[in-house]
């Protein structure tokens, strides 16, 4: 059973809710560019029954070349009302990943001030080992008038990030591999210089998960980010290479009961294409 404060459902819970009035599950998908995977064209082969597809880089900020960005709050309401979503639905989010695509989707709502959000857990690897059915139809939904509002302590800006190398206010979480952090490896994405944000720690978002695609115990998460020198008690912003896994990162401290933590919305895409922000490697 879920309730308006549970950032997880299970596989069992959706299963047996799929036809619950006011319940909307959302394919959240989202793939990096070096996969070749076009998320959407798998959505329409093969999803849960009822699901529809939010799409973040069309529901985003198109005032910037970055991908993905949080778009302005009325903009937000508008394509989410498109979508059939309204102020009171309790949204659903799954991926075909198990763990990135859907928390992206989950902090964006709460970034939105729509907190009936959850996330199931495992996501669409989960569903389908399980066993579970899967369909290619979708159905017209009718469009709802909604409203949003930007919640400011969720997101951090690059000014935000400046700001605090100097300040240290913020402890900075970066989600990419250790590979990446250190600059040992290349980035996904063609132009970006290689390293971190001075100052940051490094927890690959791949350490709070198992793999069955499910989140840790919040025990487990907890230890996870305190072996990386992480201060539970104080604020943490995650950021990652474009805001996704960092939502990871945020969605699995939330499950562990820290609620301090906001997400660096342009992330590595946008700090390692400038030449004038400080990086370390």
């Amino acid at each position: 059973m879920t309730d308006t404060a549970s950032a997880l459902v299970s596989t069992e819970w959706l299963a047996d809710h799929l036809d619950t009035p006011g319940l909307v599950i959302l394919d959240g998908s989202h793939h990096l560019p070096t996969t070749g995977r076009d998320a959407k064209a798998e959505f329409e082969e093969r999803h849960i029954a009822g699901a529809r597809f939010f799409e973040i880089d069309e529901i985003a900020d198109k005032n910037t070349d970055l991908p993905h960005m949080l778009p302005p709050a009325d903009e937000f309401a508008a394509k989410v009302g498109a979508l059939g979503i309204g102020d009171d639905d309790l949204v659903v989010v799954y991926d075909t990943i198990g763990t990135t695509g859907a928390a992206r989707i989950w902090w964006t709502f709460r970034a939105m001030g729509h907190t009936r959000v959850s996330v199931l857990d495992g996501g669409m690897p989960k569903w389908l080992a399980e066993g579970r059915a899967v369909t290619a139809e979708t159905a017209p939904v009718p469009p709802k008038k909604r409203s949003a509002r930007r919640q400011a302590a969720l997101v951090r800006s690059r000014e935000d990030m400046l700001a605090n190398i100097d300040s240290k206010a913020e402890q900075v979480v970066d989600a990419r591999s250790a590979g990446r952090f250190n600059a040992s490896e290349p980035e996904p994405r063609a132009g970006m210089r290689g390293g971190h944000i001075p100052n940051s720690k490094n927890v690959p978002f791949p350490a709070v998960i198992r793999e069955d695609r499910t989140f840790k115990t919040p025990d487990d998460v907890r230890a996870i980010f305190a072996g990386a020198g992480v201060n539970l008690e104080a604020p943490i912003t995650t950021t990652c290479g474009s805001g996704v896994t960092a939502s990871t990162l945020a969605l699995a401290l939330f499950l562990a009961g820290v609620e301090d933590v906001a997400v660096y919305d342009g992330s590595w895409s946008e700090w390692g294409a400038r030449q004038d922000t400080p990086i370390d490697q």
